[in-house]
């Protein structure tokens, strides 16, 4: 693999995020992207959320089953620039939603749902899908070093696990990131068949170096009720690390036999959770 200048540049910027957060979670722990629908059957509208690297495709699977059971479902949008804009974003869009909210993060997306949900009385529940459930202050970097995530390799050197590109406008040394193929097909999406990794591999979308040491703001979990859906054979967020979290939340845990992708290899599971949430 050949690095240019800006590579370098990028790659710098996202071990320096990483590394100023490293550690704390060990340390210290002490249907899509259109206008949001608007539920008028006294069932709470379901708002999912994406992780960074994918799409709201992702949530096909509980999509389909969702509105079987009569539930008005949103795959909300999520640009993937860190969690301040991304949960500004999302605020903005549940602003148009009427009655009660199901909020639903998957990986990256715990992050956003964390804070976005707070001060917002319309959210009753928040469900996080092999998620980082972050305490305020907490970074994507923070939670991730010493947890044996297999991105904890980019700690010291970013090219061993991403694809490092610019893009226009980005602030001086940031830039996107791309998991590297077989990595995201054999540690992301270790339970799904072949060709189905390589496809979810090909089409990642983007996410900004500079979202990995951005810090989560207060919490919403401390006081909204919270399920969590832990995969046994997650690679990228341990599921000692998402115990941890899930413990300090008081969620609800449900553990499956998937890997991170949980949410497309066991949607009918994944589903399951989301509607024990939608009835609390």
């Amino acid at each position: 693999m050949t690095i240019t200048r800006r590579g370098r540049r990028i790659a710098a910027a996202v071990a320096t995020g990483l590394l100023l957060g490293a550690g704390t979670l060990t340390s210290s722990l002490s249907s899509a992207a259109a206008a949001p629908a608007q539920s008028g059957s006294g069932r709470p509208t379901i708002v999912l959320v994406h992780g960074a690297w994918a799409d709201g495709s992702s949530w096909s699977g509980e999509i389909s089953r969702l509105q079987r059971r009569g539930y008005t479902v949103d795959v909300a949008p999520q640009p993937g620039r860190g969690p301040a804009e991304d949960s500004a974003y999302l605020r903005d869009y549940l602003a148009a939603v009427t009655g009660p909210i199901v909020l639903v993060g998957h990986s990256y997306g715990g992050f956003v749902i964390t804070g976005v949900a707070t001060g917002n009385p319309n959210v009753k529940a928040l469900v996080y899908v092999d998620a980082f459930a972050p305490d305020q202050g907490e970074s994507i970097g923070s939670l991730t070093g010493g947890s044996g995530s297999v991105l904890e390799p980019a700690l010291t050197d970013p090219a061993r696990v991403f694809r490092l590109t610019g893009y226009p406008g980005a602030p001086a040394g940031a830039g996107d990131s791309y998991v590297l193929p077989a990595i995201f097909a054999s540690e992301f999406a270790g339970d799904l068949p072949r060709d189905q990794a390589a496809v979810l591999a090909a089409t990642q979308t983007p996410f900004a170096t500079t979202a990995f040491a951005e810090p989560s703001s207060a919490p919403a979990w401390k006081t909204v009720p919270s399920w969590a859906v832990i995969s046994r054979q997650d690679k990228v967020i341990p599921p000692a690390a998402q115990t941890l979290m899930a413990a300090r939340a008081h969620a609800r845990v449900t553990r499956i036999n998937g890997s991170h992708l949980s949410l497309i290899s066991h949607p009918a599971e994944v589903t399951d959770v989301i509607l024990t949430a939608a009835t609390h």
